[in-house]
């Protein structure tokens, strides 16, 4: 027994030098890809930077008037910028949530209503864009700013007023100190909802890919979405593939498009719809917004002929992928001239 217990031991001693050098081996590789993982996130924060700066430099659009580009412009009043936000989350949205559960929004869009002339045009912002957000601690005190994808914006508030809040925040300072006039946050819910409450909207597939969520989505097939399949093609994106969240915009816009057509066509028939879908959605959205300029919103839309392709247009930049995420980066030149296009007009 003693020599057993002897050969014992001297397996052990033998083992101890090879667990040292395995343990020292893992802690240094482990302190290597911690000290990596914080190059990276530095390297892509010098990345966005200058962007960053130059909209704190540049904020053009704060003010009623301004000049650019040898030009002066003056904010035209009678457009309303309103900030919509489709949120990832389900269940009502009537109660605040604790910092992150409330969601990150998902889907940005603003919306120019001008209300002279009963018409819509649509900027969508990608979600992975990169700029300057507030961040908050569990209790909601600000802790700071710092950039991060706009997406998160909303989830360092409480899923209600407060996320809009500092998305509202967020989204002017990416857009030149632009003022946003209203917020309207929905959840995933209200696609289905809606889609339903019209009898379903025909799309066609714009992409490859789809089939993976729904045999139906092949790419240049024509479908009617009903239930489940409405949401799946609006949000649907592989995560394994880069810049899915920037590629799934082309099927938003064509759904968004469809879906004005149908509304428009039951309209004709039935007055009382609009006021009817809205109704079905209150529980699910958060709006500072009174029930009657929602829906001149949606009646203004009602007004116009179609919603064109040309009236749905997307931030300019470029989809960068890094070794931890997708990033976006805006094209500052290219944006503000949009950003004038939409909600300024040029005096004589």
């Amino acid at each position: 027994m003693t020599i057993m217990r002897n050969r014992k031991h001297r397996n052990r001693r033998r083992w101890y030098p090879v667990i040292i050098v395995m343990t020292v081996a893992l802690t240094t590789f482990a302190v290597a890809w911690v000290f990596r993982l914080y190059r990276l996130r530095q390297e892509s924060e010098e990345r966005v930077t200058k962007q960053v700066y130059a909209q704190a430099e540049s904020a053009l659009f704060q003010s009623e008037k301004m000049e650019y580009g040898g030009r002066v412009y003056r904010r035209n009043n009678y457009v309303k910028a309103i900030l919509c936000m489709g949120v990832d989350r389900k269940g009502n949205m009537l109660e605040s949530k604790v910092f992150t559960f409330g969601g990150q929004a998902d889907g940005i869009f603003l919306i120019a209503q001008d209300t002279a002339r009963n018409t819509l045009k649509i900027l969508m912002i990608p979600r992975d864009t990169m700029t300057e957000i507030t961040l908050t601690d569990l209790n909601g005190n600000i802790l700071g700013k710092d950039i991060q994808h706009l997406t998160l914006a909303y989830a360092y508030g409480d899923g209600r007023e407060k996320s809009c809040e500092l998305m509202t925040d967020a989204v002017s300072s990416l857009l030149g100190g632009l003022k946003i006039d209203h917020y309207i946050a929905a959840n995933i819910e209200v696609i289905n909802i809606l889609n339903d409450g019209v009898g379903g909207v025909t799309v066609t597939v714009p992409s490859a890919g789809m089939e993976k969520k729904d045999a139906a989505f092949v790419e240049g097939a024509t479908v009617t979405l009903q239930g489940e399949q409405a949401e799946a093609f609006v949000r649907y994106r592989d995560i394994g593939e880069v810049h899915s969240a920037v590629y799934r915009m082309s099927r938003q816009r064509e759904y968004m498009t469809k879906f004005f057509d149908t509304v428009k066509k039951k309209a004709s028939r039935d007055s009382g719809i609009v006021t009817r879908l809205l109704g079905q959605v209150e529980e699910y959205m958060v709006t500072d917004m009174g029930k009657e300029e929602y829906l001149k919103v949606a009646m203004d839309a009602l007004e116009m002929e179609k919603l064109a392709e040309e009236d749905i247009r997307v931030v300019p930049g470029q989809a960068v992928m890094t070794e931890l995420y997708d990033e976006y980066h805006v094209n500052q030149d290219a944006m503000r001239q949009i950003i004038l296009e939409m909600f300024f007009r040029e005096e004589a």
